[in-house]
């Protein structure tokens, strides 16, 4: 995957740069221990409106709320910047960007070819008509109220194990193409989240050319916490260290906008630095 972009397939006017966000999966965490049926009066978070969280299922609904957050915040972030700002999406300006993330969720016939494949130009056409048939504020106003009821994203559940990592590493990708940017501190809960949904690094680095090993240091040993994932079991090895966030932003293809660190030999340094890796690699 060519750093700093979302993965990408052979370069063209239709061709779409797909994002690699979109593969993170994770289990749904498990409802507390004890009676897990929901009460009557229990109302499920959407993206159109704040979860209303009661008694013991509170802190679980709370804790999958964080694909609505990074949503919100980066419809707020579009607010401010207009569609003509930079993303660290290579060729992609805010207006790319949320046409994408529009065709995601509205235009299932489009999104099949994000990965590539024969509809590929489908999507790239659809996702250009996407920006310029609808005025920007339009747009974003799209992403804000979040999928359709009627789709599998709207399914509940769904938008949390599907965008989570999709709109985080958006809402950076805007943040940190600007220039000045601070890695922002988040809580405990979103970084454990990010850090379990890392594992399909395995995918995304499967082409490396040396090993690679992930080692968060946002924590310390012994809490219970895994604190290292394998993601290509090879010799040599490269560790690749830092917290969850950056972490993430690292393994999606953004090398130059993500605050790790390495420890390895020079020359299994040198090659991964060299190296493409990802959905389009």
């Amino acid at each position: 995957m060519p750093a700093p972009s979302v993965a990408t397939a052979a370069s063209g006017p239709d061709t779409p740069r797909t994002c690699a966000a979109a593969v993170f999966r994770v289990n749904r965490p498990p409802l507390p221990s004890g009676n897990s049926s929901r009460p009557a009066n229990l109302s499920k978070p959407t993206d159109r409106g704040p979860p209303l969280p009661i008694g013991r299922l509170g802190a679980y609904y709370r804790q999958v709320g964080y694909s609505r957050q990074e949503r919100l915040a980066l419809c707020a972030l579009f607010d401010e910047t207009g569609p003509d700002a930079p993303t660290l999406c290579a060729g992609w300006t805010t207006a790319d960007l949320a046409a994408h993330l529009v065709l995601r969720e509205r235009r299932p016939d489009a999104a099949a070819g994000m990965l590539g494949g024969p509809l590929a130009g489908h999507t790239a056409r659809t996702q250009r008509r996407l920006r310029d048939r609808s005025t920007f504020p339009e747009l974003v106003q799209t992403i804000r109220t979040g999928p359709p009821r009627l789709s599998m994203m709207g399914l509940p559940g769904m938008d949390e194990r599907l965008n989570t990592v999709e709109y985080f590493v958006h809402h950076e990708d805007v943040r940190r193409a600007a220039g000045g940017w601070q890695a922002r501190e988040l809580d405990d809960a979103e970084s454990d989240e990010l850090w379990r949904r890392l594992g399909v690094a395995r995918a995304l680095l499967r082409k490396a050319p040396v090993g690679v090993e992930l080692a968060r240091d946002d924590t310390e040993p012994g809490n219970g916490t895994k604190l290292r994932i394998t993601a290509k079991k090879t010799t040599p090895m490269v560790t690749v260290i830092g917290a969850p966030a950056e972490l993430t932003m690292w393994a999606t293809g953004r090398a130059e906008a993500a605050n790790v660190r390495f420890d390895g030999t020079e020359a299994a340094m040198a090659l991964l630095a060299g190296s493409k890796w990802g959905l389009g690699a």
